[in-house]
């Protein structure tokens, strides 16, 4: 059973997008495949049903992905403040307990986080204690043009020191011409000061809304070392 936890480095980073891509390019290659957000926040009243947005991200890219969610909250700041707005209490044994039920029906289980590691979605309760909590190891997503280097180090050491296991890095939405030395160098960076993989970089792209699915797996295929995102062997790939 494969399973990862996807997490950005910022809340900018494009963790959706690329957790969508993940989870459309494994299914594509023949493993069932989910993806669960244990909360939710910045809910949207459409054709009046209530969406989660990043879900609707991922079905967008693939109708055929199962998407679940334990916590649905309209408010857009992080869990732990929209959660007290709308008077609910985010219990994570309802979130261990769902997550136990759903991964036990699919191959590959991707989790999409929220904000951060750092975000805290009830009292004393962190998204990198859900990390630990679940036991999953976790996909570090990074958009150098939104994360800047010295925060990134500061968020994957923190992580590390904390017990969290990081797979890997994404660097997401690299431009194609770069000038900027700091995201130049960001890959280097990131090896050498945090002992953390970078497994892949995904190309900028202008509108999301365009973009063909088709063309999202043959980037992940072609930008993302898949098998080591989620330490597998995996035979169409060696074909």
């Amino acid at each position: 059973m494969l399973e990862l936890f996807v997490s950005g480095s910022e809340k900018n980073s494009g963790k959706t997008f690329v957790t969508a891509g993940l989870a459309a390019t494994m299914q594509s290659l023949g493993y069932s495949t989910c993806v669960y957000k244990p909360v939710q926040t910045g809910a949207i009243e459409k054709n009046g049903f209530i969406q989660a947005p990043d879900l609707a991200v991922v079905k967008f890219i693939d109708p055929y992905i199962k998407t679940y969610f334990s916590y649905l909250l309209k408010n857009d700041a992080i869990p732990l403040i929209s959660a007290e707005l709308e008077k609910i209490s985010i219990n994570k044994e309802v979130i261990l307990q769902d997550y136990a039920s759903i991964r036990r029906d699919f191959e590959c289980t991707l989790v999409d986080g929220t904000m951060g590691l750092a975000t805290p979605l009830a009292d004393d309760f962190l998204e990198q204690d859900l990390v630990k909590m679940l036991q999953l190891p976790v996909l570090l997503i990074v958009s150098p043009t939104e994360n800047s280097v010295n925060n990134t180090l500061a968020n994957i050491n923190q992580a590390v020191k904390s017990g969290v296991k990081i797979r890997g890095v994404i660097i997401n939405d690299c431009p194609e011409v770069i000038h900027d030395l700091n995201i130049k160098s960001m890959p280097k960076l990131i090896e050498k000061y945090t002992d953390t993989k970078i497994l892949g970089v995904m190309p900028h792209v202008e509108n999301l809304k365009d973009i063909n699915p088709n063309d999202l797996i043959s980037n992940v295929l072609t930008g993302i070392d898949i098998e080591s995102v989620f330490d597998v062997k995996i035979a169409k790939l060696e074909l």
